[in-house]
């Protein structure tokens, strides 16, 4: 990766509208993004977290709220996807290439770009992306990588936080991340 001056690595994590069997009009939603900035000395600098109010299935399922800890007040208060997204973007500065975006596993950068097409969001921002849980498979040479909460406990860490809250997800993701900054692989797509 180029490690210019100014370079931004954005470790976020998102929660959707989730169901114990298909979602209702087979879509799932982003109900929260959480984020830590870390910057190219492996410094956490930032840190971004937002509720997003679901439109297509606006009811959260008595699962998801179970799952996550996310009350649909909270939701209900919050501001749709369009809106979310563009306070992320701004928050990231991700308007010129430096930076990238990180997650634990591909289904949030999916979920991301969904969501950006559901919402009629440009999209071109969110192919920075490099799947951490891939990129620790092949740092520590493992056929199957772990769940994060696990991840994080081999790590040494103490998974702080409430598992399946963005935020907290984002957080502890980014102590793996900090803990092997000089030694990552990161490969993603340039525009």
């Amino acid at each position: 990766m180029n490690e210019s001056q100014g370079v931004r690595y954005i470790i976020f994590d998102l929660e959707a509208t989730c169901w114990r069997g298909r979602p209702p009009k087979g879509i799932t939603e982003v109900i929260e993004i959480g984020a830590v900035m870390v910057d190219r000395y492996g410094d956490a600098v930032d840190r971004f977290s937002k509720f997003v109010r679901p439109v297509v299935n606006p009811m959260l399922s008595g699962f998801c709220k179970h799952l996550t800890s996310i009350q649909q007040e909270e939701v209900d208060r919050a501001r749709t996807f369009e809106r979310v997204s563009e306070e992320f973007r701004n928050w990231g500065n991700m308007y010129d290439e430096e930076y990238v975006l990180l997650s634990w596993g591909i289904d949030d950068s999916h979920l991301l770009r969904n969501d950006c097409s559901l919402h009629k969001v440009d999209l071109d921002w969110t192919f920075r992306y490099v799947d951490l849980k891939k990129a620790y498979r092949n740092l520590k040479d493992l056929k199957h990588a772990s769940g994060l909460k696990a991840t994080v406990k081999r790590e040494g860490f103490d998974f702080t936080g409430i598992h399946h809250r963005a935020i907290s997800d984002a957080e502890n993701l980014a102590k793996v991340f900090i803990k092997y900054l000089e030694d990552w692989d990161l490969y993603y797509p340039t525009q």
